[in-house]
């Protein structure tokens, strides 16, 4: 097990090996069993830490708060449209001043081209750990609580085959942060992933080379396909989640707040959905995961989502034991 963890950063998980990741994944599953069982887990007692949006959060924010209050700490919720960096406030600044008041600080930036900059510029500035709550690359948060409901649900994870899919939405424009990080982790755990897509949709070219180079080394496979299909067939594991083309529908999407959610172009693909009839052409004991929120009837069925092989509610019960492994490990951790 590995136990080098305070002050470290966690802006992705590609920073941290599989043996950490393993450990990251033990300390989640033993916080679950103690909260299951009501055993206090002051951790981080007195401890503080700052929560910026720039965006909206459901799961990733109360997952953050209620957890760290579960571990003895107080989070901050700042709202960036009422702070400082609204009027222009350097990420220098706001990492200096803010690490100096507390433990720790964790950011929400999705904008596509300044959200994993930010980041970094504030990580390079700040004395506490920082933490990614989804940028416009990674949302490792999520592909954690991903892989530890993977590991609940399957006695092994290797050779699992594991289909992201892209899938049709109308509610907003969403970032690649999601598919990009499941990519890339995945195959760390000897998983055969398959992302599909219909052309346009393609994630870099950077991010499946190394995705491809992961797979290479832990013994798992990644296909790219355009075939929805292919992706479905005998999958162990569907992924549907709709992502905006980042080349085009996300460029700007914050700054100007003019780019159409539904064009011609996306709906084109409104057959891109997840369906009982395409489940079935999966392995018997398929299981659906998601992300949330889910566009219901345009990504997903409400018989998929809500029928006997849906883990979503397990899946996002997780973001609050991971999010806890995280703040207490970087936090508390040696």
């Amino acid at each position: 097990m590995q136990s080098y963890f305070r002050g470290r950063h966690f802006i992705d998980l590609e920073a941290y090996n599989r043996e950490e990741v393993e450990t990251l994944l033990d300390v989640s599953f033993d916080l679950k069993r103690k909260f299951a069982m009501d055993i206090p887990t002051p951790y981080l007692t007195g401890k503080t830490m700052f929560l910026m949006f720039f965006e909206q959060s459901t799961r990733t924010r109360n997952s953050m708060e209620a957890g760290f209050a579960q571990l003895g700490g107080h989070a901050g919720f700042l709202d960036t449209s009422s702070m400082q960096v609204s009027h222009g406030e350097s990420p220098k600044d706001t990492a200096i001043i803010l690490s100096g008041y507390g433990h720790a600080i964790a950011c929400r930036y999705c904008n596509w081209g300044y959200g994993n900059a930010y980041l970094n510029e504030m990580a390079r500035w700040s004395r506490v750990p920082v933490m990614n709550l989804q940028c416009d690359l990674y949302h490792p948060m999520q592909a954690l609580a991903d892989l530890m409901t993977m590991k609940e649900k399957f006695d092994s994870l290797k050779r699992l085959k594991v289909s992201i899919i892209w899938a049709y939405a109308e509610s907003h424009k969403k970032p690649i942060s999601v598919p990009v990080s499941q990519i890339l982790l995945f195959p760390r755990w000897g998983m055969d992933v398959v992302l599909a897509h219909p052309r346009g949709w393609e994630l870099p070219d950077w991010v499946i080379a190394k995705a491809k180079a992961n797979a290479e080394k832990y013994g798992g496979t990644v296909t790219v396909t355009d075939d929805e299909a292919e992706a479905y067939r005998g999958a162990h594991i569907v992924i549907p989640k709709n992502w905006g083309n980042w080349v085009t529908d996300q460029t700007g999407l914050q700054a100007s707040g003019a780019v159409k959610v539904v064009d011609d172009k996306l709906r084109a693909h409104r057959s891109w959905k997840c369906t009982e009839e395409k489940m079935a052409t999966a392995d018997r004991d398929v299981v659906y995961m998601h992300a949330l929120p889910a566009d219901r009837n345009n990504e997903v069925e409400d018989a998929v989502i809500d029928g006997p092989r849906s883990i979503v509610y397990d899946e996002a019960e997780n973001r609050i034991h991971t999010a806890k492994a995280v703040m207490t490990l970087l936090m508390g951790g040696r």
